[in-house]
């Protein structure tokens, strides 16, 4: 039994009671049928662990008015408008109206924000960064409609996710680095601890330097977090350690910013000192100079696919499991080359 100073999760009374979550969540929602003896086993679990389920996921598997939720980290850079196009789009066009809430900089959140347990959306769309696992088990036990975006479902559970290609396309232009401009000391800009994007980019990193019997050096992997506040600081602080580096993979177009900002205030340049890619193609990266090359990403087919697996998912009941976009390459000049060919 957990601590009585510890807030019970779903996942706690699952444990105690010996059954799985889904069966937890058949129990609360009294949807399917559940033998007396394992409901018994399960309303045990929770009197002794004093578990009350969160009001807003309560609210919004409760009732119906035509709203889908999307909940973000945080609405910041070019990234996210292609996104909420896409996803207002397809919400339009079935009659749907559209509320977002954000969690700010605090983090994925264990608990849904006010707002959807006021308006009562009928289903989810939860990016990556927005809410923990131990959050999206809560709200998935009450029955919501949730469609997860560039996040995996937790282990335990089946939630569709939408989501992209990263690992390969990052091999392939880290590996273009190394074989069309002999860059050897390449530095990687990492994305936030929790987000899966920038957990597989830098699997493709290292499978490219891998491949290329180049080392793995501690020293050429910095935070960028997917802020250019953050990738320029990162550049500054190993330019000052004198740390030797002849490209930067900076993560993320947003992050390129920043990367071009701590090279130029150096006087090195771009790509002749170091080359730079990114990754999304974001408007800016044609407009940044030299121009960015970078990996292009369908943003706004994430939102239209993400939208139409959650109305599938609450008219039917049922959705495909995962969502893998493509991802393509996009050569500029910003990594050394003069024409946009391999």
């Amino acid at each position: 039994m957990i601590p009585k100073s510890t807030s019970p999760t779903i996942d706690d009374v699952a444990r105690e009671a010996g059954v799985s979550i889904s069966t937890v969540s058949r129990v609360l929602n009294r949807n399917v049928p559940v033998s007396d003896k394992v409901a018994s086993k399960v309303e045990a679990a929770i009197r002794a662990l004093r578990y009350t389920p969160r009001a807003a996921a309560r609210n919004l598997a409760t009732s119906r008015t035509s709203t889908l939720g999307l909940l973000l980290a945080e609405i910041v850079g070019d990234f996210f408008s292609p996104l909420l196009r896409g996803v207002e789009s397809v919400a339009r066009e079935h009659g749907y109206d559209l509320l977002i809430s954000t969690a700010g900089r605090r983090g994925p959140q264990k608990e849904l924000p006010g707002p959807f347990g006021k308006h009562n959306a009928d289903g989810l769309l939860v990016f990556a960064g927005s809410l923990t696992d131990e959050g999206v088990r809560d709200t998935y036990s009450f029955g919501v409609p949730m469609v997860l975006l560039h996040q995996s479902s937790p282990q335990d559970l089946t939630i569709p996710c939408v989501t992209i290609e990263n690992k390969a396309a990052t091999r392939a232009i880290v590996e273009h680095l190394i074989t069309k401009h002999n860059r050897r000391k390449i530095l990687f800009l990492t994305g936030e601890p929790y987000n899966e994007d920038g957990y597989w980019r830098e699997m493709g990193y290292r499978e490219a330097l891998a491949r290329h019997d180049l080392p793995i050096e501690p020293e050429l992997i910095a935070p960028g977090h997917f802020d250019r506040h953050i990738a320029q600081a990162s550049i500054e602080q190993a330019l000052r350690e004198k740390i030797q580096f002849d490209a930067v993979f900076a993560g993320d177009d947003e992050a390129a910013v920043g990367v071009y900002a701590a090279l130029r205030a150096a006087n090195l340049n771009i790509p002749r000192d170091v080359s730079v890619v990114g990754f999304d193609d974001q408007g800016l990266a044609q407009v940044l100079q030299p121009a960015l090359t970078t990996v292009h990403v369908p943003i706004e087919q994430v939102g239209i696919e993400a939208a139409r697996c959650l109305i599938q998912l609450i008219q039917t009941g049922t959705a495909e499991p995962l969502t893998l976009l493509p991802t393509t390459l996009v050569i500029r000049s910003s990594c050394g080359c003069l024409e946009p060919s391999l």
